[in-house]
């Protein structure tokens, strides 16, 4: 495919999802523009990510290391927000604190402490203007107990109250507000409705804590009726990911 053809492409097909967010704004009673969309362009080249700066899009997401730090430096001049939406490794903390601006995926107490240490190192070596704040978000699983699935992350909700504290107390850190997948094969309305319990508790301990990351391409209209502020879309902007060798 051509350059031009590929900017068409994703012009149209991120104006596409934009009218979704907006009409599901729309149905659910909220203002225009109260959901931010993060493009997500993990496995997909730095052009890709310039081309949908040319059409608008201020914030996009990322999620393996060392392509997304990568990319994020290609990308420095574009003035964009980055996104770590995927599960972090504890080793791998201070190369993402080097270049996120927004970490969605925090859901032990070791990462807050190695995110603190790497964004604190990012500073000490000029990786960070002076001032910088990372913002983190509290991943909830929403799975029940006994089909919890460790391998795709997140806190128990009787964990999250705890977890958000450890943010909060973290230098450097910011306490954005919380993040959730919803289990697969489910009705998603539920298990986003139960996030935004958990939500309005954490936000009760921490005004400030107001995002509520939640939904993708196929289930992004219950996340906004669940209140979601950020919903994360890749395949319906993108396309089908490429193979991963």
């Amino acid at each position: 495919m051509s350059a031009v053809d590929r900017a068409q492409e994703l012009a149209q097909n991120l104006a596409a999802v934009r009218r979704r967010v907006a009409d599901a704004e729309s149905a659910a009673g909220r203002a225009d523009g109260s959901v931010q969309l993060v493009v997500v362009t993990k496995t997909f080249p730095a052009q890709d990510v310039r081309l949908l700066a040319g059409c608008g899009a201020t914030d996009v997401g990322e999620s393996r290391e060392p392509e997304a730090g990568q990319k994020a430096r290609a990308c420095a001049d574009l003035g964009l927000r980055w996104h770590q939406v995927g599960q972090v490794q504890t080793k791998k903390a201070a190369a993402v604190a080097a270049w996120a601006d927004v970490v969605h995926s925090v859901d032990r107490e070791r990462l807050v402490a190695a995110l603190e240490r790497g964004h604190r190192r990012a500073l000490d070596e000029g990786e960070r203007p002076h001032g910088h704040v990372l913002d983190v978000l509290v991943q909830v699983d929403l799975a029940d107990d006994d089909e919890r699935d460790p391998g795709r992350g997140g806190a128990a909700p009787r964990d999250v109250d705890e977890l958000a504290a450890a943010v909060a107390a973290a230098e450097g850190l910011r306490l954005a507000g919380v993040m959730a997948v919803a289990p697969a094969g489910v009705d998603p309305r539920g298990p986003f409705e139960r996030l935004a319990q958990v939500a309005a508790a954490v936000r009760a301990a921490h005004p400030g804590a107001t995002a509520v990351s939640a939904g993708m391409s196929g289930d992004l209209e219950a996340a906004v009726a669940a209140g979601a502020t950020h919903v994360r879309v890749g395949r319906a902007v993108l396309g089908a990911r490429p193979a991963i060798v």
